[in-house]
């Protein structure tokens, strides 16, 4: 594909205007200011619009789509307990391959080209995922509350099957990482097992932290310790980690945190509706920690909106540290996109640059919220929604355009989404 007369953010996230971008084998091939020689194939009329680099969603656990609008006004501790857990005890295999093809296609509908996501049923998850197109960094959710070995636990043989037969697997569109869901519903053998898995298998580690008050205290009243330094010193943070909320972290936490380069996965939707509170991104953002930006489930969110979240991020914390010069549009965008590819070990993705992997998205300007574009960061950020996606590209192939789902059968997905949430409500 050609890109023709298109506006779009650079790789500094600055506006060029009129430019022309070419698209071959699953990269950017050329950027400039008048026609390639070279045929690109279609001809993409880039008029009125505006080219991005496709955004990431780092923290998710996209088959909660089921349970969007059942599980609402309670609680943490009795959201999960309650509703979550009894809801998810019913998922089959088969339940949970619909609901990651609806997550899909509410995520690339506004632009997302790739997720990190925990949860179980993966190998269900990862045919959805190859099927559809998305990018994808897959992780089993490990919960274990009894002094069970992690060889032991089903969670151990799953990951060792996912890895076997899914590991780079789309030409690495889909990357398998392991996984702690947090210090409270696991053990410390556990936890070093996963970590000495994780070290010897060269994966990433995806993990909740810090992401409530009770769940911080508790770990420090159970181990005399914060959960940051919990998992630095059962080997966590020894290979490269997603870290979900962080919003209670304290004092050498952020040093923690900062001299293992983990992501923070932030999470404003999920953390201000189920009332967990704010994490501290002015703090990580100076300590030189990486921050970028997540949907959380759709039973706490509720949608996987990005463009949502990232509205957000750039705005919530401006009013709780009560000053309006926190994060920046450009830095907003940064956490979106180029922080969100390296956290999942993509180091060719999320910029505009000859040669990067052509994960894209192109928003329509010709609308009133987007007139006048005096600065196309701003109104991306504070203006944009999902609505106003028109195409989204992975690897140079589109997913979706002008409404259309070129890879998901989305009237099937829905009803087959809408049958099995009907069932599971109907026996508990």
């Amino acid at each position: 594909m050609l890109f023709c007369n298109i506006d779009l953010l650079n790789e500094q996230l600055e506006l060029e205007r009129d430019r022309y971008v070419g698209v071959k084998n699953g990269r950017i091939a050329y950027i400039g200011e008048t026609a390639p020689q070279e045929d690109y194939g279609e001809r993409y009329d880039g008029r009125r619009r505006l080219l991005l680099p496709g955004f990431y969603n780092v923290h998710s656990h996209a088959p909660m789509v089921l349970l969007r609008g059942y599980a609402e006004n309670l609680p943490l501790d009795r959201w999960l307990n309650e509703k979550v857990f009894p809801f998810e005890d019913c998922l089959t295999d088969e339940d949970v391959y619909w609901a990651t093809q609806l997550a899909i296609a509410e995520m690339v509908q506004c632009g997302t080209v790739s997720f990190t996501d925990m949860y179980f049923e993966c190998q269900a998850m990862a045919k959805a995922v190859l099927e559809s197109g998305i990018k994808c960094n897959l992780s089993r959710g490990l919960t274990v509350f009894d002094g069970s070995a992690y060889e032991q636990i089903q969670a151990y043989r799953d990951n060792e099957e996912l890895l076997r037969d899914y590991q780079g697997a789309g030409d690495g569109r889909l990357t398998i990482d392991l996984c702690i869901h947090g210090e409270y519903t696991s053990s410390p053998a556990v936890v070093e097992a996963v970590a000495a898995q994780a070290k010897e298998r060269g994966t990433r580690m995806h993990i909740h932290l810090s992401e409530t008050e009770s769940e911080h205290k508790g770990c420090k009243l159970r181990h005399g310790m914060t959960p940051a330094a919990y998992m630095q010193a059962h080997g966590i943070f020894d290979v490269p980690t997603t870290a979900a909320h962080c919003v209670w972290l304290e004092g050498e936490d952020f040093e923690i945190l900062r001299s293992h380069g983990v992501t923070v996965a932030c999470c404003p939707a999920s953390n201000l509706k189920l009332a967990s509170g704010y994490a501290n991104v002015p703090e990580l953002m100076r300590r030189g920690i990486s921050v970028a930006i997540g949907t959380d489930g759709a039973a706490s969110n509720n949608n996987l909106n990005i463009l949502q979240d990232l509205y957000l991020f750039a705005t919530a914390y401006k009013g709780y540290y009560h000053d309006s010069t926190l994060i920046t549009p450009k830095e907003a965008l940064y956490a979106l996109t180029r922080a969100g590819a390296h956290s999942q070990g993509r180091e060719d993705s999320g910029a505009i640059k000859v040669g990067g992997r052509a994960d894209l998205c192109v928003i329509d300007t010709d609308s009133p919220q987007f007139t006048p574009m005096t600065n196309a960061a701003c109104n991306v950020v504070y203006a944009a929604g999902g609505s106003d996606v028109r195409l989204t590209m992975v690897d140079g192939k589109v997913l979706y355009r002008d409404g259309a789902f070129l890879t998901l059968d989305i009237e099937r997905v829905k009803a087959e989404a809408q049958r099995k949430t009907d069932r599971i409500l109907a026996g508990l």
